[in-house]
């Protein structure tokens, strides 16, 4: 029995090695060019996948390319979990957690239906509403694959991705002077940077860009957002399995393992336990595995599929990005 399991994963390994491979050299390649010129790597990634969507045709590159847009993608989500700890979410006290638990239920439902008042469905208005709310990138990924399958999901999550790491950059090079514009408090910008900017790496490089307080409390007010991507997620397992599913097909489980996943790693670096290097290695080995993913599925789409979402889109992610920032201010005015 082990030589015939021995057998079939030397085969297995064998159809995939082509496209795998292929992906990681264009996530090694968008790692680069995002180091030497600044701007996002999920951005390069997808540009340089996009480039190469012919090799997700017929052919020894397929079936690689497809592994990895799908079960890379939540190897990564699962490795998120050993960015937060318990304990960083208990330090800030009970406000900003309140802050981000209202800011993400209102922003994803207030994304839904205004996604449904454009004439798109409520799954696309969860999908960038999530994406908005929660981590950018990785966010819109995790969605994405705990979401139902439809024809043009693909193309959404692809959109997604594009809008909310164009709209993650803009933001950490406006929202700092936003903060000081208002005469923010050192801790108060941190909270404000880390509960708006999409994506991680934006929000660091947003809060310290000010100071190293606020470079803290906007990372940590940012993991806070990161571990809302667990119920979010639950959410959409629930959608998914209360939609039904098509004849033949296994019923979706309630919680998909890359969630568990996620879930098992947050508690276990919460015991304080785990080695910073471990730590740090499973925070890049997260990193590489969601910007192999999304470079995979960026050559899984043709840019004509992009070219034709029109106007209605990016209205509404530049809307719904707005809508978080005043609500972040009016929420921090009220006292949270």
């Amino acid at each position: 029995m082990s030589a015939i399991a021995l057998t079939q994963f030397n085969e297995r390994a064998r159809v995939l090695a082509p496209g795998v491979s292929i992906s990681l050299v264009v996530a090694a390649a968008a790692t680069f060019l995002s180091e030497h010129y600044g701007a996002p790597v999920m951005l390069f990634a997808l540009l340089l996948g996009l480039a190469l969507n012919f090799l997700a045709g017929e052919g020894s590159c397929k079936a690689g390319i497809e592994f990895t847009a799908r079960t890379v993608l939540r190897v990564g989500v699962a490795l998120l979990g050993m960015r937060i700890t318990l304990e960083q979410i208990a330090a800030l006290g009970w406000k900003p957690l309140a802050l981000v638990v209202i800011l993400v239920v209102v922003t994803i439902g207030c994304s839904v239906l205004a996604a449904r008042a454009l004439g798109f469905s409520r799954l696309f208005g969860m999908l960038t509403g999530g994406a908005t709310a929660i981590c950018g990138a990785s966010a819109a990924l995790a969605l994405a694959a705990a979401l139902p399958n439809h024809p043009k999901k693909e193309r959404a999550t692809l959109f997604t991705v594009i809008g909310v790491s164009a709209l993650s950059t803009l933001a950490m090079i406006i929202y700092p002077m936003i903060a000081n514009a208002l005469g923010l408090s050192p801790q108060a910008a941190g909270v404000f940077l880390g509960a708006t900017i999409h994506d991680v790496a934006q929000v660091v490089g947003a809060g310290y860009s000010m100071s190293a307080e606020t470079g803290d409390t906007a990372t940590v007010v940012k993991l806070m957002r990161v571990a809302m991507l667990l119920p979010v997620i639950l959410s959409a397992a629930l959608i998914t399995r209360a939609q039904g599913v098509e004849p033949g097909a296994q019923r979706p489980p309630l919680l998909p393992w890359f969630a568990v996943g996620f879930l098992l790693l947050a508690c276990i670096n919460s015991t304080g336990w785990v080695p910073s290097l471990v730590q740090g290695g499973v925070n890049e080995a997260s990193r590489w595995c969601l910007v192999v993913s999304i470079a995979a599925l960026g050559m899984k789409t043709q840019l004509k599929e992009l070219a034709t979402v029109g106007i209605k889109p990016i209205l509404l992610m530049v809307g719904e990005t707005v809508f978080l920032a005043v609500l972040v201010l009016l929420l921090m005015r009220w006292g949270l």
